[in-house]
């Protein structure tokens, strides 16, 4: 266990099990009876740093101009927990929430208030490159154009020098609970292609692309244990379908010995993300490619003639088609990802009900430390027999 104290707690709800070692125990349990009940075998664990890992957060931004309070809200409220001095976050985050407290005080940038829907800055969004360690930020506006942050922009830019990967802006002039609006706008860099507003992560072996609008983990060093868990359970030669495939972090790594890919993804920005991956890869491994930009229960097609398929849902799980699809003709193998434990335990209660799939492998892996939550890697086999 760490010893050194947090300043923010309490309030910050953020680390419930801070300094507790591994998975939380409940979890351990639950996914032992799970494995217990299907035939999985002993529950494997994975862990890494618990301090200092997070490359990605969303801060709220709230009260004055001049005393501006970057954080997350409290449990059960919009009242802000400023953290300057999170253990958490990788120290770039830090570093740029410093210096955005500054350029709000120096800019007179009015903060969000949510109960009058007025004020300008709503949150700002941090991803830091591992490679570069230079920080893409978006600022989040209750607007729909970017005028009204255009100072704010600019005396970050200055503070932060260098160490900016890319400034962009992002309009959500709505009254919601969904942090990133429709609207978008790159401040810095001001030309060049693409690619050059994209974090570039290399995983499984390859370059990963996140457009700022894009999912994408923040535990990068557990997340590269992950996708090397899934290729090491992909044979050479298989043709694969990726189901919620992203900007590709798991699938592009594979495309220099499969014998295929489907990709399926419906988010746009991952598609973009996805495009630049694929662009950068060589013209053989292209061929071989395949995108469906579509949700996975429209696309329940590409499971067809897959002998392995790689699912990574949201906090939801699979969509009841996609459950129905994969029990009717099952691949010979099924990799499943998940970041909610109760969606998991149904699915994969639902995926063995038939009798044609069993549970053959289950990994936990503690991607998000000092809390509740664990992500689960479980392997499914096909019952020859059945």
């Amino acid at each position: 266990m760490d010893g050194e104290p947090c300043s923010h707690r309490p309030p910050c709800p953020g680390c419930p099990r801070y300094g507790a070692p591994g998975i939380d125990p409940g979890a351990r349990v639950r996914l032992g009876r799970i494995a217990a009940a299907t035939g999985g075998g002993p529950l494997g664990e994975r862990g890494g740093a618990s301090f200092g890992f997070r490359m990605r957060a969303r801060l709220m931004v709230r009260g004055r101009a001049a005393s501006p309070k970057i954080g997350i809200f409290q449990a059960g409220s919009h009242r802000i927990v400023d953290l300057p001095h999170c253990r958490i976050h990788h120290p770039r985050i830090n570093e740029v929430a410093a210096a955005a407290r500054a350029a709000i005080r120096a800019t007179g940038t009015r903060p969000y208030a949510d109960a009058r829907h007025a004020g300008v800055l709503r949150a700002i969004q941090v991803v830091v490159e591992r490679g570069s360690g230079r920080a893409q930020v978006v600022l989040v506006a209750n607007a729909d154009e970017p005028t009204s942050l255009a100072s704010l922009a600019a005396a970050l830019a200055e503070r932060l020098g260098p160490a900016l990967h890319s400034l962009w802006w992002n309009g959500q002039p709505q009254r919601t609970n969904a942090l990133l609006g429709p609207h978008w706008h790159r401040w810095q860099p001001q030309a060049g292609a693409e690619a050059a507003g994209a974090v570039r992560e290399s995983i499984g072996g390859v370059d990963v692309f996140f457009p700022p609008g894009a999912f994408g983990q923040s535990h990068l060093d557990l997340a590269d244990r992950i996708v090397e868990q899934i290729h090491a359970w992909v044979p050479d030669g298989s043709t694969v379908t990726e189901l919620y495939a992203g900007c590709g972090s798991i699938g592009l790594g594979l495309l220099g010995r499969c014998a295929g890919i489907r990709f399926v993804e419906s988010a746009p920005d991952a598609v973009r993300g996805l495009a630049l991956g694929l662009a950068a890869r060589p013209p053989a491994e292209r061929a071989r490619a395949e995108v469906q930009a579509t949700p996975a229960e429209r696309a329940t097609d590409a499971l067809r003639g897959a002998e392995l398929v790689i699912v990574d849902p949201p906090r939801k799980g699979l969509d009841p088609r996609v459950v129905a699809a994969l029990c009717a003709a099952p691949p010979a193998r099924l990799v499943y990802l998940s970041c909610d434990l109760d969606s998991f335990a149904r699915d994969t209660h639902r995926l063995v009900a038939g009798g044609r799939l069993q549970l053959a492998e289950l990994v936990a892996f503690d991607l998000f430390p000092n809390t509740h939550h664990v992500e689960t890697l479980a392997r499914f086999e096909r019952r020859e027999s059945a």
